[in-house]
């Protein structure tokens, strides 16, 4: 069964988001500071995007914007004591 209702969609992400950041916060970290965030954390990224996107409905709106944003809150907005290379 799909999620179709965005709210839910949201939800999920955030909890995607979450479970990366408590299995991979140390990484998390030391990528933000040495500028290969994405380069260390690309694979475990898309796997969740992945289990995101089988999950919610393409008919819901935005879905993929609704990821991405739930992903920078969760994983960056925790992390806003960091000064990585680009900020």
């Amino acid at each position: 069964m799909s999620i179709s209702d965005p709210e839910r969609a949201g939800r999920l992400a955030r909890v995607l988001a979450s479970d990366l950041v408590a299995e991979w916060g140390d990484e998390m970290r030391t990528g933000l500071e040495k500028d290969d965030f994405f380069t260390r954390l690309g694979p475990q990224i898309e796997r969740a995007r992945i289990f995101y996107l089988a999950r919610v409905a393409p008919e819901v709106e935005d879905r993929r914007r609704i990821f991405d944003w739930a992903f920078v809150d969760v994983m960056f907005a925790r992390n806003r004591r960091l000064h990585p290379f680009i900020w």
